[in-house]
């Protein structure tokens, strides 16, 4: 192997160089860059950087039914709409018939749009056939209020029933379950029905079709903190049942008739959480057989307010 040789000496640019070492100088000030001008073009303005809108659901914004079954489904169901978005050039067959049957019935306006805009209205992956329903977003209520009003209605003698009969969802998110329970509680003299601010469904189309209108006769009342809230209606009179699937009191060996309930019902599957099962004032079970594990919440909800509102009859004959 050759042995490397010694450096020697290296041999200068003579200065020729120098220029480029020395930089271009400060970045200069935009008004003296030969395109600047100062003013803004005229003409449409620009869109960079800024969002495009889209659809926002739940109390942020209104939620929407995409597709012909499901929106002609929506209407004879009465759920609320703001709006009906069609294609420009949506087939007219006989389900768009009778939406716009309908529609022109419930003095609902309808507009036309291009498919890029139905797609950004209906969201990621949505199939929406040409056509959307516009449902606004739901004003939901305050418990407290929810709990006054079913006070007064039974002082007025105004609900048929000795004592008010509340329901609490603790955790519910199918919203065809939250649906359900509020079918059943305005069937046996409810007032109203609480869910959380999180970890919960809200009122979506799917919860108006389900409840079957009587979102209007037991509203949907948000609780910041359900455990807190059902601390204050004990407070103000209610006793917290809450319902369970374990080695609780049977309901129908529970005395509810002679007091204010609120009926709390978990999850499928999870039940009720520790802190709001440590805030019940009672906790009952369905009696069930031994091959059957569980029942659906909204099933066992009306299994329970069956027994609630039999004993409220009876105390009050």
């Amino acid at each position: 192997m050759a042995a490397k040789k010694p450096a020697g000496k290296r041999v200068g640019s003579g200065g020729r160089g120098k220029k480029a070492l020395e930089g271009k100088g400060p970045t200069p000030k935009a008004e003296e860059r030969h395109w600047y001008r100062e003013g803004k073009k005229p003409g449409r303005p620009s869109t960079r950087g800024a969002k495009r809108p889209t659809r926002q659901d739940g109390p942020s914004g209104p939620d929407v039914v995409c597709g012909k079954n499901p929106v002609v489904e929506a209407l004879r169901a009465g759920v609320p709409a703001s709006q009906i978005t069609m294609g420009q050039r949506l087939q007219r067959d006989q389900r768009v018939v009778d939406i716009l049957e309908m529609a022109r019935k419930k003095n609902i306006p309808i507009t036309e749009a291009t498919a890029p805009e139905l797609d950004r209205l209906a969201g990621t992956d949505v199939v929406h056939q040409g056509i959307i329903l516009t449902v606004p977003a739901y004003r939901y209520q305050d418990p407290m209020d929810v709990a006054e009003r079913a006070l007064d209605r039974v002082a007025q003698r105004l609900s048929g029933r000795s004592h008010a009969l509340l329901v609490a969802a603790d955790g519910v998110t199918d919203p065809r379950n939250l649906g359900a329970i509020v079918r059943s509680t305005a069937a046996f003299g409810g007032s109203g029905v609480i869910v959380p601010k999180r970890r919960s469904v809200g009122v979506t189309p799917a919860v108006w079709k389900t409840s079957a209108g009587q979102l209007s006769h037991a509203p949907v009342a948000q609780a910041s903190n359900l455990t807190h809230t059902l601390k204050a209606l004990q407070e103000r009179g209610y006793f917290v049942v809450g319902l369970a699937g374990d080695n609780a009191t049977p309901v129908g060996e529970a005395e509810l008739g002679d007091v204010p309930i609120v009926l709390v019902v978990g999850a499928e599957g999870a039940g009720l959480s520790r802190l709001v099962r440590e805030t019940c004032d009672m906790v009952v079970s369905i009696p069930l057989d031994p091959k059957t594990e569980s029942l659906n919440a909204s099933v066992a909800t009306g299994i329970a307010l069956y027994e609630i509102d039999r004993q409220k009859r009876a105390a009050n004959d």
